[in-house]
């Protein structure tokens, strides 16, 4: 539309320059005296004229005597000039004294100073109205493709940044489960010669930035067929019924195409449980899930397409989107193990300059509990950090900083502390270092710091050395000491009056620790192996109204007591540990105040070599 304007545009300038050239050189032209056939004839007897022009019907002449004196004659019309020249019997002789050029007017130059002066009004007339339709049309156009899908379509060959299996890392299990359906389309026969059916549908569950939707292109890059992507939000719409109608344009696209694969992201958005939310049966949710649920499988089987969906909430779909015959197949991408952290971190640092200090097996280490996303943001930070600092490779400096701001979020430094605060702070993180290195069960503690990292005034950064798939009574009660240090020694160092609002995320952290040890997990010895309370949602909100309480008041009044008597025992038992560690803990301070940053070499240095967990507070 642009480039019909701007063309539009550039023609009516030229032709206004062309109008405007004819018109000037008209107006710049002597305007001749009308005179009469007998005048002329008159005038050429006493040899007065110098020159005649022949245009048609019009004599154009001029005299001797002065050039710019230019007189019109207008002869008979069909009359030829020597016809008219015979009828007055003029001297041939004086005839040969004139300069007499017969110009022809009916050619282009001719029809182009008669056009030129309407062609501008015109061709504006013309424009607007073209212009007119075209908008009314495109308002139309609108309106009749409100209810297309909005689905982007990949052809094999086309992609502009294709990806395949070697390009995802990890992830073995789920990359063999999609392979079969790549197989398929490749090769069907192999599978139906068998009897066997391929999936209808594959619903790909896992954490955000696990990597679902890269598994998605891996499947379009590997199965070279047409392949429609599309977001579950971009279904439905304010008008009742838009949704329905791009589902069947979506599938109908497909069926014409297939073999093809249609990939869905977020198909919560639109596959949601049914009857609930705002709306009711009628809701255009609703009524968008029945027709995916019909073109996936109803009368009119999709043969040779398959749907591949991700969702990070399986929990709130429909039980019939999950029937087998629909996404019957549901692969369950988890977050990477150290090995698979370390392929995803190999594939994400091609390209970057790491220098040789940097070991990726050390890093993948450090980092448990990333997602890919994570890792990939992580080196991509790392290289931002080097840049800032005028390096030409990326360091362990780098790297180790990365984990930091990607945990915690960036560095405060310009953030101002008094002396006190800067003090507490020191004994805050001391008393979380001292307790989470002296019990057994706590993670190993990588670093303790001083300056703020996002919310926090200070940090203790404790990681595992190797994966946890579970979490232990051990590790709970541990964990919930070493969240209540920082608490103990505030109280310890500086009483009761000086207490800061410093310990209020740990204690918020431990309640809700110890309150799920009490109502999810059966940890109580008082109230014995069984869960109290179920979440209620809205199913349209995703959200967790409030605990549906299914027990009575007097079982409440025992949690209480229970998660109580939990954080108390936590808090005596960090207590213990700081009370045998108090002149360690005031080395560490001190170091805290001269660096404010202890990594974990020193820190252990400082704990002491031959000190194992524990044995401090059995000596006592």
């Amino acid at each position: 539309m642009k480039s019909l304007i701007k063309n539009f545009i550039i023609i009516t300038v030229v032709l206004f320059l062309v109008a405007g050239a004819v018109s000037m050189s008209e107006i710049n032209k002597v305007d001749p005296d009308v005179i009469g056939i007998g005048t002329l004839v008159n005038e050429i007897n006493n040899e007065e004229v110098g020159s005649i022009e022949v245009k048609g019907d019009i004599l154009v002449v001029n005299l001797h005597d002065d050039s710019a004196n230019v007189q019109q004659v207008k002869k008979e019309y069909g009359q030829s000039f020597s016809e008219m020249i015979d009828n007055y019997n003029i001297d041939p002789e004086k005839l040969q004294k004139i300069d007499i050029q017969v110009k022809d007017e009916t050619g282009w130059k001719y029809w182009l100073k008669v056009l030129a002066p309407y062609m501008l009004p015109f061709l504006l007339i013309g424009g607007l109205l073209f212009f007119m339709t075209r908008q009314v049309q495109g308002v139309n156009n609108k309106a009749m493709g409100f209810g297309q899908s909005a689905a982007k379509q990949s052809k094999p060959g086309e992609e502009k940044d294709k990806k395949t299996f070697k390009d995802v890392a990890g992830a073995k299990e789920a990359k063999e489960e999609l392979e079969e359906i790549v197989d398929f389309l490749k090769d069907p026969k192999k599978f139906t010669n068998m009897g066997a059916k391929i999936p209808k549908g594959v619903l790909l569950m896992g954490s955000p930035g696990t990597g679902k939707t890269l598994l998605a292109k891996a499947v379009a890059g590997e199965a070279g067929v047409p392949f429609f992507h599309i977001s579950g939000s971009e279904f439905v719409e304010m008008f009742v019924g838009v949704g329905a109608s791009r589902v069947r344009d979506l599938f109908s696209k497909a069926q014409k195409a297939a073999p093809a694969i249609i990939f869905i992201d977020e198909i919560d958005a639109v596959g949601r449980k049914r009857g609930a939310g705002l709306g009711g049966s009628h809701d255009e949710r609703e009524q968008t899930l029945n027709q995916i649920l019909v073109e996936m499988d109803g009368f009119n089987p999709n043969i040779g397409v398959i749907v591949i969906a991700a969702t990070n909430r399986p929990d709130v779909l429909d039980s019939a989107l999950l029937r087998p015959g629909r996404f019957d197949r549901r692969v369950v991408i988890d977050k990477p193990d150290i090995n698979d952290r370390e392929e995803i971190l190999t594939v994400h640092a091609k390209g970057k300059p790491i220098a040789k200090d940097v070991s990726i097996r050390k890093l993948a280490e450090r980092t448990p509990g990333f997602t890919g996303a994570d890792l990939a943001n992580l080196l991509n930070e790392a290289a931002i950090l080097a840049v800032r600092r005028g390096k030409k490779k990326i360091d362990e400096i780098d790297v180790l900083e990365s984990v930091e701001k990607v945990l915690l979020g960036p560095e405060k430094r310009s953030r101002i502390m008094t002396e006190k605060e800067k003090e507490m702070t020191a004994y805050h993180e001391a008393g979380h270092a001292i307790v989470g290195h002296f019990l057994e069960h706590c993670d190993p503690v990588r670093k303790v710091s001083i300056i703020g990292r996002g919310m926090a005034g200070g940090y203790t950064l404790s990681m595992p050395e190797t994966d946890k798939r579970y979490q232990t009574y051990a590790n709970f009660v541990d964990d919930l000491a070493m969240s209540m240090g920082g608490y103990v020694t505030e109280k310890m160092i500086y009483g009761d009056n000086m207490l800061s609002t410093g310990p209020s995320s740990d204690l918020k952290t431990a309640t809700k620790i110890a309150t799920a040890m009490v109502t999810r997990y059966g940890m109580s010895t008082k109230l014995g192996p069984r869960v109290f309370g179920e979440n209620e949602e809205m199913i349209f909100l995703a959200q967790e109204i409030h605990d549906k309480k299914n027990y009575s008041e007097k079982i409440a009044e025992m949690i209480d007591e229970e998660v109580s008597d939990i954080l108390k025992d936590a808090q005596r038992r960090a207590k213990e540990v700081i009370e045998v560690n108090i002149e360690k803990m005031k080395e560490l301070v001190k170091v805290l105040l001269e660096k404010e940053t202890v990594e974990q070499e020193e820190f252990n240095t400082i704990m002491g070599s031959g000190a194992k967990k524990e044995d401090m507070v059995k000596e006592k």
